[in-house]
């Protein structure tokens, strides 16, 4: 299977920023470009700008600060837990990732509950907003899915979830693996609309700060895509 041009562009863009920190043009401690810059002297999408940026994040080179920017790090400073991708090449593997991530962002999702603000709420609809309009073209919405996993994590205030969702990058959404350029089938868009019905019912836990329903409506949605991996569905979210 080919990659997508969308995921070729992303591959090049993180390659290029990932030169330019290597060879010290970015230093250890210079803030990046903003993503609008990295838009308009690349050429690529917004998407294609954060999935490289996620990339970078997941190999430890660089840190978003929320409301900041994104920062090089000193290898000193790489965070020590990383998921990368060449980690992930197993069914059992990424099954592991997900029982991981069932026990952190269940009790993530509580605090969310707890502690959003309104632009937590704010960035949390728009990316359920991005993800159900990406399903009804039949484009990718994994962008869209990891955007809203790390808005529940900086909904936290607790930078721990912050960084460890950072480390994770895209990994955390292992379905990417098997998105081409043809797009989802009409089987796996019904599914992930099912993914965005499960999404709708934790973000309405946290926008009602019902804690123990957000941390329910998570553990249901992440346990349901590790079942529907253990029955060969391979369409998790």
């Amino acid at each position: 299977m080919q990659p997508s041009p969308r995921k070729t562009l992303t591959y090049d863009l993180a390659a290029r920023l990932a030169e330019r920190i290597r060879s010290q043009a970015l230093p250890p401690g210079s803030k990046l470009p903003t993503e609008q810059d990295i838009m308009q002297s690349h050429g690529v999408s917004r998407t294609v700008v954060r999935e490289a940026l996620s990339h970078l994040q997941a190999g430890g080179l660089v840190q978003t600060r929320h409301g900041i920017g994104t920062f090089v790090l000193s290898p000193v400073e790489a965070p020590a837990f990383r998921v990368s991708p060449d980690k992930l090449g197993t069914l059992r593997e990424v099954i592991g990732l997900l029982e991981f991530r069932i026990s952190v962002e269940t009790e993530a999702a509580a605090l969310a509950a707890q502690r959003r603000l309104p632009s937590n709420v704010d960035e949390m609809r728009r990316s359920l907003d991005e993800f159900s309009a990406a399903v009804d073209n039949g484009k990718d919405s994994v962008s869209a899915d990891f955007q809203f996993h790390g808005e529940i994590a900086r909904a936290t205030q607790n930078h721990h979830f912050i960084d460890l969702m950072g480390s994770l990058g895209l990994a955390v959404i292992p379905r990417r693996r098997l998105q081409d350029a043809a797009g989802p089938t009409a089987e796996q868009q019904a599914y992930l609309r099912r993914v965005n019905l499960e999404h709708e019912s934790i973000f309405n836990a946290i926008v009602t700060q019902d804690a123990e329903a957000a941390r329910a409506a998570m553990r249901t949605h992440l346990s349901n895509s590790r079942d529907r991996l253990k029955r060969g569905e391979h369409t998790e979210g």
